[in-house]
């Protein structure tokens, strides 16, 4: 079962590339960048789409029907409950946002993505802000039924959105410059959506269905950033400056707009 499990939790890894090794251009940690840089314009299409709609409509009908895949729930439910009836570990709590912090991580190390860093932190805003609004509609509407009958708001799974939405932010930022970057995102995703269901607090669909709603979220917040950057504007010499700092044991990131 526990075979069966991963193989549909890490589906959308089966193309992982070979790990390849990157270079480290020398910068400071002080990044200061300008509002005003070219963000390109991405043509919809279809293919970037087929695999979270699939990922959607599986947990849709799993979570609406009484067939088979209904019943896989309920089976996948029940033997990691006899296998392990005392699990809890909460680290699911800060591993969905661990794709994030290691795009932060990097970015001060010298290592940097395709945007600019205000650019990727304001896209990563739209992204989890579409993933936040989609998958409270939705939790709202289905009112599913948690597998430990704590909540009616089981469908799609939040934290497993969240931790997939932060791994295509990071696949989008680094896809160009490291394989093995881009991709590692994904296995701290679905290790998220993992152990949401040995913590008995979702099925499998809801975590199935959370994939799909966090990578698609990424993917329409790079096609509709652009335009919003149209829309909104900004000043030539309007520049965000962000710097890490550690204070009485807190990490914190300092962040200042100067116009």
């Amino acid at each position: 079962m526990k075979e069966k499990l991963l193989a549909i939790l890490f589906l959308c890894l089966a193309s992982v590339a070979s790990a390849q090794q990157f270079n480290k251009p020398n910068n400071s940690y002080l990044d200061s960048v300008t509002l005003l840089h070219p963000v390109a314009k991405q043509k919809f299409k279809v293919a970037p789409f087929i695999l979270p709609t699939i990922f959607v409509t599986y947990g849709f009908i799993a979570a609406n029907t009484k067939g088979a895949l209904n019943k896989l729930d309920l089976s996948t439910k029940a033997e990691l409950q006899e296998d392990h009836p005392l699990f809890a570990a909460h680290v699911d709590d800060y591993l969905q946002f661990a794709p994030v912090v290691a795009y932060y991580a990097l970015n001060f190390s010298g290592v940097k993505g395709k945007h600019s860093l205000a650019d990727a932190s304001l896209l990563y805003i739209t992204s989890a802000t579409i993933m936040g609004g989609s998958s409270f509609l939705v939790k709202k509407l289905e009112g599913r039924l948690r597998p430990d009958s704590s909540g009616n708001n089981s469908f799609p799974s939040g934290h497993t959105a969240s931790a997939f939405a932060a791994a295509e932010f990071l696949h989008q930022e680094y896809k160009d410059q490291s394989p093995f970057i881009a991709y590692s995102g994904f296995v701290v995703a679905a290790a998220t959506g993992a152990l949401r269901l040995y913590n008995n607090k979702h099925w499998l669909s809801d975590t199935v269905a959370g994939a799909g709603f966090g990578i698609a979220s990424t993917k329409i917040a790079y096609l509709i950033y652009p335009y919003m950057k149209e829309i909104f504007g900004s000043k030539k010499h309007e520049n965000i400056s962000f710097m890490p700092s550690y204070q009485n044991g807190t990490p914190s990131l300092f962040f200042a707009a100067q116009f």
